[in-house]
């Protein structure tokens, strides 16, 4: 079994039920952590609403020298804590990942601020069925998606009642709000990036850009596969992961 500890940072407003099918794949050589994310399913909530502040609630309760695999949300707070709590991480697998979500002047690959602003102001007044569209996007430019997107629902968190989840509006304010461009100069570990190329949440463009940004950075695209390919590329991903932390 790899003495690297394998960290696993799921995505909004999902449980850490989402990587049980990795999990599977990674038990038999790897020590695995799946924490949930601040605020939701068990875990406390963070102290405030910005990825700083959500990557600390984190930290304390990570292994330290570990490769941090982060998906989506998952992967900004994975950069984050790579570059401010260095010890903390080992390497980095990031899945799914951008720099910065929205699109902006300077920006071209991330969503468009007006369809992130209508993401927050629906799930502030129909919190279901906005979480029940965001889930359906993670879907596009997958052929598996009718079988996906099931598996999707089933490790989403809960939703109890009409009223919207403090961390879940907190971790839309996170996404629409972060820009970790300035800190990746810091972040000095060894990087794979593992990207769908139909993600229609997180442009593959933004993969490349990372690639070349990073300072010690390898992607690896998926053809015909969208914002999550550990669950429909499993085998192909966990490899991946194994070979980045040394198994």
């Amino acid at each position: 079994m790899s003495a690297t500890p394998v960290v696993l940072l799921h995505g909004w407003a999902m449980t850490p039920a989402i990587w049980r099918p990795l999990q599977a794949e990674l038990a038999r050589d790897c020590s695995v952590f799946a924490p949930a994310l601040p605020g939701h399913h068990d875990a406390p909530a963070a102290a405030g609403a910005t990825l700083t502040e959500w990557t600390d609630a984190l930290s304390a309760a990570l292994p330290d020298r570990a490769t941090v695999v982060g998906w989506s949300l998952g992967a900004m707070l994975a950069l984050d804590l790579a570059a401010r709590h260095p010890h903390k991480v080992s390497s980095l697998v990031l899945i799914a990942a951008n720099a910065k979500f929205v699109a902006a002047d300077d920006w071209a690959h991330g969503l468009p601020a007006a369809t992130v602003a209508a993401f927050q102001s629906g799930y502030a007044t129909a919190p279901e069925a906005t979480l029940r569209r965001f889930l359906a996007l993670q879907t596009l430019g997958d052929p598996a998606r009718r079988t996906l997107l099931p598996l999707l629902e089933a490790a989403r968190q809960p939703h109890p009642g009409a009223s919207p989840i403090p961390a879940l509006a907190d971790g839309l304010r996170i996404l629409a709000e972060s820009d970790l461009r300035p800190q990746l100069a810091a972040v000095t570990q060894p990087v794979t990036l593992v990207h769908g190329a139909g993600d229609a949440l997180m442009p593959v463009a933004a993969a490349h850009w990372l690639a070349d940004a990073l300072p010690d950075a390898h992607l690896s695209v998926f053809d015909d596969c969208g914002h999550v390919p550990f669950l429909t590329r499993n085998k192909g991903s966990a490899e991946l992961i194994r070979s980045r932390a040394g198994v």
